[in-house]
């Protein structure tokens, strides 16, 4: 990897495009009475998926880039649970009947500190609430480190299928500069407790670029990450945004590697899992060849969205929770941030969606181009705009840095299909940007 053509793409800074376009572009113009409009014209037999948010940890990890709150009570949670519950309630009445369910994430923060008597509650007012297919899949996030053998029998009970472990480092010297020490034992504690109550299918989180990293250390993390021989394992780049995100400001800047170390390590973490034996899937996940994402992108349906890459997730995400986003039929939708000002709406009986997107006809379209290079590294521009009526030509001109982009040998083009070359697959999402026309503008 030339790490000069890497510092070039990378200083740029495109967003990770699981959404397009990005939430800071939302708009306020979008609120509570669009949502419920657009819930409403739901078609009632297509399958959904949820997204339940729980911004709460019992300590906060100083790389963290999403709304959480730390507390060491009990109660901050549970009267979060009570809004949650009638969020989901108020929601559910928008649509004409229960609508099917295929897929159901709960994310944070950590989720589990909701306990195993709220979480089951939790899934009965779903199950309710909505019609689940037999087959639907429950996925949850876990902090190894306030996980119980209660709470394992509680998701066991309640018909988890997936999990998905924190760990970013185990190293020392890493993890007490982003103030998240968690031991080898409880993360294999933990991932044999899930196995032993049915939860096979389990991920483990990764974290490059993080401070005191090094290539050594981050391949002896992905080396012991691997003797756990997790189904699947994501590798995410540490996005350092003091600006907005008021815990990193605690990060000591000094310490963190430039963007050619950052490329090194990102290199070293993935060969040392191919070697393993994990396929690498998309961008920066990867997982054991009978996987069900490995099988699906062999397939050509691999699926980016909100909640990541999956297999075949239904266009609608419907989010619960404060800061949560959903995806219905005519656009982006996204709940308050502030734990405060989302519950005051929901309480109010008002649903809380604080801004949106209104998808245009061109949005959808270069959303397919930045899903298919985000999912397979390459994208037929020509089939994708046929498909939704699009001239491909003019989109292709207007697709800003493509040309330059094929010049410093980035991407491949030909007959307007667009590929990245392999050993440039980390900087896949500046060839994304290239079609994304919200990029230069400001935010909302």
């Amino acid at each position: 990897m030339q790490s000069s053509i890497v510092a070039k793409y990378a200083e740029a800074g495109p967003p990770w495009y699981t959404i397009y376009p990005a939430a800071p572009h939302f708009s306020a113009s979008v609120g509570a009475k669009a949502c419920e409009e657009w819930l409403r014209r739901l078609p009632a037999k297509e399958p959904v998926s949820l997204y339940l948010h729980i911004p709460f940890c019992r300590s906060l990890c100083w790389y963290c880039g999403f709304p959480t709150t730390a507390t060491r009570r009990d109660a901050p949670i549970l009267d979060y649970l009570t809004v949650l519950r009638e969020e989901i309630r108020l929601v559910a009445e928008q649509a004409p009947q229960a609508l099917p369910v295929s897929d159901v994430h709960f994310g944070g923060g950590t989720p589990t500190l909701i306990g195993p008597a709220g979480f089951l509650a939790l899934m009965e007012l779903l199950r309710h609430r909505f019609a689940f297919r037999k087959t639907a899949t429950i996925a949850i996030e876990i902090d190894p480190r306030t996980f119980t053998g209660e709470m394992a029998e509680a998701l066991g009970t309640a018909g988890v299928t997936r999990a998905s472990l924190g760990v970013q480092s185990f190293d020392p010297l890493v993890q007490n500069a982003i103030n998240r020490v968690q031991t080898e034992a409880q993360t294999k504690a933990t991932l044999e407790s899930l196995r032993q109550h049915g939860i096979n299918c389990v991920n483990v989180d990764l974290v490059y670029g993080l401070p005191n990293q090094t290539v050594q250390s981050c391949v002896q993390t992905a080396a012991a990450a691997v003797a756990l021989r997790p189904d699947r394992l994501a590798v995410f780049g540490y996005a350092h945004v003091p600006i907005s995100r008021k815990n990193q400001r605690l990060i000591e800047e000094a310490a963190l590697p430039d963007i050619a170390a950052r490329a090194e390590q990102a290199a070293a973490v993935a060969e040392t899992l191919v070697t393993a034996g994990y396929r690498q899937i998309g961008l920066d996940h990867f997982a054991l060849p009978d996987d069900q994402l490995t099988l699906v992108q062999q397939a050509g349906r691999l699926r980016r969205n909100s909640l990541g890459y999956s297999a075949d997730t239904p266009e609608t995400v419907i989010g619960f929770g404060a800061s949560a986003i959903g995806r219905l039929g005519d656009g982006y939708v996204q709940n308050e941030v502030a734990t405060r000002t989302y519950s005051r709406n929901i309480r109010a009986g008002s649903l809380a969606t604080a801004k949106g997107c209104r998808l245009t006809g061109e949005d959808r379209v270069r959303a397919a181009i930045i899903e298919r290079l985000m999912c397979d590294l390459e994208a037929d521009v020509p089939a994708i705009c046929a498909a939704h009526g699009f001239d491909p030509i003019p989109l292709l001109n207007s697709a800003e840095g493509l040309a330059m982009l094929a010049k410093d040998g980035i991407v491949d083009i030909k007959r307007g299909c667009i590929r990245v070359r392999q050993e440039h697959r980390f900087v896949t999402r500046a060839v994304a940007a290239a079609f994304d026309t919200y990029r230069h503008r400001p935010a909302c």
